[in-house]
């Protein structure tokens, strides 16, 4: 199901944001080389931007999760809300940043089962958190820490949960074009 509703509000660029939203912007551009259409379109209200990326940055460097795990866990919540956008993102991170075998990748992205029995429970699980909001069994938990994680880990899910939610809800409604470094991973 596509979106129809575009908002109208200009993106948020380094030559127009205002002075909440340039900060942001350009620490993005120092970091990336290049300030994603997504930012640019989340920068229409700056918070927005803002709590994105404090919480990517927690989930990214304080999750306990291996950088192929993130990925699996971004990628399952992107898939489940639609994001085309963040699904092209997520895949070429997953393919040249966390080392991400190609088949998981596919199997993710094609809602197909993932030929790897750590990372096919991490999915489960997320998905499991996604789709009860949060109001996982205790057969759901044991099932994810009987896999190898920790209970710990379940809270982070939940801190992913809100960081794509932010990303994948402010695209479907600001459309962003795809920027180039992740054309080659349409979804």
């Amino acid at each position: 199901m596509a979106a129809d509703y575009q908002m109208k509000l200009a993106p948020q660029t380094l030559e127009n944001a205002d002075a909440k939203a340039k900060p942001l912007l350009e620490k993005a551009h120092a970091k990336l080389g290049f300030v994603p259409k997504m930012y640019e379109g989340m920068a229409k209200a700056p918070g927005v931007l803002d709590t994105y990326l404090h919480g990517y940055t927690l989930f990214r460097e304080e999750s306990g999760f291996a950088p192929p795990e993130q990925e699996v866990v971004l990628l399952t919540i992107s898939r489940l809300n639609g994001c085309k956008y963040c699904m092209a993102a997520h895949s070429m991170l997953a393919e040249k940043m966390s080392q991400v075998p190609a088949d998981v990748i596919e199997a993710i992205r094609n809602d197909q089962p993932i030929p790897d029995e750590r990372l096919a429970a991490l999915s489960a699980f997320t998905k499991v958190m996604f789709e009860t909001r949060g109001m996982p069994t205790q057969r759901d938990v044991n099932a994810f820490l009987e896999a190898g994680f920790e209970e710990q880990h379940v809270l982070q899910i939940v801190l992913a949960l809100a960081v794509k939610t932010l990303s994948n809800y402010s695209n479907h409604i600001n459309h962003p074009e795809l920027d180039e470094a992740f054309a080659g991973h349409v979804w």
